[in-house]
């Protein structure tokens, strides 16, 4: 039978998302999960591929703005809820999905997308690539400690920490303008717009799993909220005694005390021995605050996954470290309007990108260029690693260093 892919009608959300939930192994995330990515779902961006009334094939975009080194916030296709049923794989079901979205997305002049991926080998031959590494730890608290910055005695000691409802409107309202005062400072993250707010907080208002139900900290100085902390407790006794994990969610604070203070909290809450850290930005300030970093059990993986849709107008939206003249001679297969070569020119204060006749300084493919865009993946490691082909003597170091970001890369959640 020919399969019929088409823009989701929203009589067929709930079919949609029953394909989804049983290619991700038929395990829903629960009610309040389910209600919220309906919320959230943007039913003209969906697609779905449909064998007779059987739904074979889903995926969908959301409309973010995503912060790129420089400070500005990007028009993005959040790439979201891809899946292909067992019983159709390698019949071009995924491949004939991402040809229409990205036509899609380029067609609403979007210049980036995004997504996370289940399985990372699958996204690199559509031109996506790791643009950003999140950081987790298993901290064993009963060993390490957290220093505040200054090494003074009473240092933070102006701030209050209070606890409060999670879902507390006042309370979500004072968190989202933190996070807001990150994502401008962050590449990778993006901006939420109205209705994200709820992601932190959803479907977690009762224990489950062992779990404490979600627990929010505010840090306040002289009654304003400079600084927050969502986190679950998982109690654990042995004959020993208590032995319990605190499971970070989230953590965003206005200066380095408050966040200091938010950190030392979680390391000093009683009964607990140990502190989870789930997707945390390589370069986040906690490493340089513990006493024993290798007691944290750090570990490193990929996360967000990025491409250039419109490779112009994507490498003008953001600025680069140092100022940079290049030709680059891109391939891409799959958006072949982005193949040839192009001369980037820029700094500090913007870019120019066009079309150019002269002769390549760099060759790569667009997967390259994916991985470097948000500044954290060196440009010379991938030529190290033979990806990058230089034809101009000093041109990758140059464009290396150029591209790099200060600031690490770092997708926040899960869209």
């Amino acid at each position: 039978m020919t399969l019929d892919l088409r823009v989701l009608r929203a009589s067929e959300y709930d079919s949609w998302h029953e394909a989804l939930e049983l290619a991700f192994g038929g395990v829903g995330g629960g009610v309040g999960d389910s209600e919220l990515l309906r919320d959230l779902a943007e039913i003209d961006r969906a697609i779905g591929v449909w064998d007779g009334d059987e739904c074979v094939g889903t995926t969908g975009a959301y409309s973010f703005r995503l912060t790129v080194p420089g400070g500005a916030q990007v028009p993005t296709a959040g790439v979201t809820r891809v899946s292909v049923a067992a019983t159709h794989r390698r019949r071009g079901v995924l491949t004939s999905m991402m040809r229409r979205q990205l036509d899609d997305v380029r067609s609403l002049g979007e210049p980036l997308a995004v997504l996370t991926a289940s399985e990372p080998a699958i996204y690199g031959r559509y031109g996506y690539g790791v643009a950003s590494y999140a950081l987790s730890a298993e901290i064993d608290t009963s060993r390490v400690h957290i220093r505040i910055p200054g090494g003074v005695d009473g240092e933070g000691d102006d701030i209050r920490l209070r606890r409060v409802r999670a879902d507390d409107p006042d309370v979500r309202e004072a968190c989202e303008a933190l996070y807001a005062a990150d994502v401008a400072k962050r590449p990778g993250m993006p901006a939420r717009r109205p209705g994200w707010e709820r992601l932190p907080v959803v479907g977690t208002g009762a224990a489950r799993d062992g779990l404490s139900a979600l627990q929010c900290v505010l840090a306040e100085r002289d009654g304003e909220v400079v600084g927050f902390t969502l986190f679950h407790n998982r109690p654990e006794w042995d004959v020993s005694g208590p032995k319990g994990t605190i499971e970070l969610r989230d953590l965003h604070a206005a200066d380095p005390v408050a966040y200091a203070v938010l950190w030392r909290f979680l390391f000093g809450i009683d009964l607990t021995s140990a502190l989870r850290v789930r997707s945390r930005p390589v370069d986040d300030a906690f490493r340089y605050l513990v006493s024993d970093f290798r007691r944290c059990e750090p570990r490193v993986r990929d996360d967000l996954y990025l491409r250039p849709v419109e490779v112009a107008p994507a490498l003008e939206a953001r600025t680069y470290r140092t100022p940079v003249d290049v030709v680059l001679e891109v391939t891409d297969t799959f958006c072949p309007w982005n193949e040839g070569r192009w001369r980037l020119s820029g700094d500090a204060k913007g870019a120019t990108c066009a079309r150019t006749a002269d002769a390549p300084d760099l060759v790569l493919s667009v997967n390259e260029l994916s991985a470097v865009y948000l500044g954290g993946t060196p440009l010379a490691a991938l030529g190290r690693a033979g990806r990058v082909r230089e034809t101009r003597a000093g041109a990758l170091e140059a464009a290396s260093v150029a591209f790099g970001s200060d600031v690490a890369p770092w997708l926040p959640h899960g869209f």
